[in-house]
């Protein structure tokens, strides 16, 4: 049996919303088997729960959004990938303002929170979604689909009109690769023609070079440039990541996108879970995925 995960300790943090430019505090705690991610949103003096599921997303524009009512908590996909990165089934994420802080544009900081929580092993067997069919989503020139496969993998062709960024391709096998090595230092990015358009659309007020890559028309303005050669695409699966684990369970299959963001992700585990006959939700008995999603952790100190 490869048994369910969750943290050792509570750990917190603190950092700028991407989005709104707020401060926001981040709490991070273990939950019980079978419970899942829940966020816990501090609104209007009340806590509100916001389970990580595909059902709660309210919005797709430039980060996924997670909602109920009219509590809110964006750019949860940073955070849902670190956590599916290092196999984390079930957790507790307070946040007290409407977004997940961006730290430094990558999940790297929230797999050294959860490192530093240390994974607590649980008593229950873990829970994958096995893909029996293939289910595809096309809108133009973007397109993604998810099909069977053993383990785990996701690959993506980013093309935009930049000369950094044309026809670049990664795919990544986690039953063979490490999340932490392969995908989490990737940070978000932008290009420098487009930040006062969303900044005037209310978007990225708290952006900057300290916590996202930021292009002109030819080259990478960050001092020492891109992390990995192809930092922006590794980005993209990293994202992908983080929007998949919106369908509940870790998935025993293989991801394939081009061109996609968040919206169309979210389309597809939409239509996913909507077709019944191209899923089952069993026990993982033996690890499809190797290294950090399901291996037991060395022991933790307090």
């Amino acid at each position: 049996m490869i048994p369910q995960r969750t943290l050792e300790h509570p750990i917190r943090c603190s950092g700028i919303g991407l989005h709104s430019g707020r401060k926001v505090e981040l709490v991070l705690r273990s939950a019980p088997e079978d419970s899942g991610i829940v966020f816990h949103r501090k609104f209007t003096g009340k806590t509100i729960k916001i389970p990580a599921r595909a059902e709660y997303v309210v919005d797709t524009r430039m980060c996924t959004t997670l909602g109920k009512g009219e509590a809110r908590i964006a750019t949860v996909e940073h955070l849902l990938s670190a956590m599916a990165g290092l196999g984390i089934d079930n957790a507790i994420v307070e946040v007290n303002g409407p977004e997940v802080p961006i730290m430094d544009g990558s999940s790297a900081p929230f797999v050294f929170l959860i490192q530093c929580a240390g994974i607590r092993i649980q008593n229950r067997a873990k829970k994958v979604m096995r893909i029996l069919k293939k289910v595809s989503m096309k809108d133009g020139d973007k397109s993604c689909s998810i099909y069977p496969a053993a383990g785990f993998k996701v690959s993506y062709l980013l093309d935009y009109e930049h000369p950094l960024l044309r026809s670049r391709k990664v795919s990544v096998d986690f039953s063979t690769q490490a999340y932490t090595r392969e995908v989490s230092r990737a940070r978000t990015f932008g290009f420098l023609h487009e930040i006062e358009a969303l900044q005037k659309a209310g978007l990225a007020l708290g952006g900057s070079l300290e916590n996202a890559i930021v292009m002109d028309a030819f080259r990478v303005i960050n001092e020492g440039g891109f992390r990995y050669e192809d930092e922006c695409v590794r980005h993209k699966i990293l994202d992908t990541l983080g929007d998949l684990a919106l369908a509940g369970y870790p998935i025993i299959g293989a991801f394939e996108g081009m061109r996609t963001g968040h919206e169309m992700n979210h389309r597809l585990v939409k239509a996913l879970l909507a077709d019944t006959s191209a899923w089952r939700i069993e026990e993982l008995e033996h690890s499809e995925v190797a290294g950090e999603m399901s291996a037991t952790p060395e022991p933790q100190t307090a």
